[in-house]
């Protein structure tokens, strides 16, 4: 099977069951009509589903199956996802209008709920983390894992870092570093996520640099689809960037496709030494690799 026709098999599977259970379950979690219908709006609005999929994948290559019982802890991190989307794209931050191809929580409900919308979200995650039956100590190293990622040591401190330096240029360590909180950080948690979930830390050294390189590579890649794409393509406004620090700006169109292979080319050495060295299967992880395609 080619490495497409994996990754499509594994969506074709998984995401179904995500969005269910997010849709299903999200508003029995929320005790106030107009906030469910704006959490609820963002959450179903679509997307790709990549950080619980990332997760999700992570458990099934580890264990060989992924458990009912996992699930709800598998797509919390998709609840956070969406809190940062809801929040980058207020007023006070990128005061954007378009989200996967609908008007942004703002637009729609104001950006006061919106705000709440997106604090509920945030709150939810944690809560779908330990409202399960999974082991009490998996439960502490997840919120332990998210906490840190996800927080001012994590994310926030990349997007704080995104508004910082706002027309002044970073050089390329700084970039990657700014890159690698806003971006990496999270899809860093959705792979760490995989290996609590399955108590397997036996190949965290390779599956990190895995999620490292995919991070980057991700965020390389969207940097140059905002020069080259369109916002009907992507669902969102297109050239937005000319202030902000991404690689196109940085190192023009050319160098960044180069980056972004050499990246690829990083995180996939990591998962050849983790099969070579250890026979373990890593063809689905190897494929979600295919995403980065123009």
């Amino acid at each position: 099977m080619g490495i497409d026709n994996q990754l499509a098999t594994f969506e074709n599977q998984f995401k179904p069951l995500i969005n269910t259970l997010l849709v299903e379950q999200l508003p029995n979690d929320v005790d106030q009509p107009e906030l469910a219908d704006s959490m609820l709006y963002s959450v179903a609005a679509g997307g790709k589903r990549l950080r619980p999929l990332l997760t999700i994948a992570v458990i099934q290559t580890l264990s060989g199956q992924v458990a009912p019982s996992q699930m709800k802890a598998a797509c919390a991190v998709e609840l956070l996802h969406t809190y940062s989307l809801i929040h980058d794209d207020l007023p006070a931050m990128d005061n954007d209008d378009l989200r996967r191809g609908k008007p942004t929580n703002h637009v729609k409900f104001g950006a006061g709920m919106a705000t709440l919308a997106g604090d509920g979200l945030l709150t939810l995650a944690f809560q779908w983390l330990v409202d399960n039956s999974l082991p009490a100590q998996t439960k502490v190293n997840l919120v332990t894992a998210l906490s840190r990622l996800a927080g001012p040591a994590g994310m926030v401190a990349g997007q704080a870092d995104d508004i910082n330096f706002e027309n002044h240029q970073l050089g390329l360590a700084e970039l990657k570093r700014l890159h690698r909180h806003k971006t990496g950080d999270l899809i860093l948690y959705a792979v760490t996520a995989g290996m609590l979930i399955t108590d397997n830390l036996a190949y965290k050294a390779e599956l990190t640099q895995f999620a490292d390189a995919f991070g980057l590579a991700f965020q390389i890649y969207d940097d140059i689809l905002d020069v080259t794409s369109s916002a009907e393509h992507l669902g969102k406004p297109v050239h937005q960037d000319a202030v902000k620090n991404t690689y196109p700006n940085l190192m023009g169109l050319d160098r960044s496709y180069q980056e972004l292979e050499t990246t690829i080319q990083n995180g996939q050495a990591a998962l050849a030494r983790m099969q070579d060295e250890n026979q373990v299967d890593v063809s689905l992880l190897s494929a979600f690799f295919s995403y980065f395609q123009f």
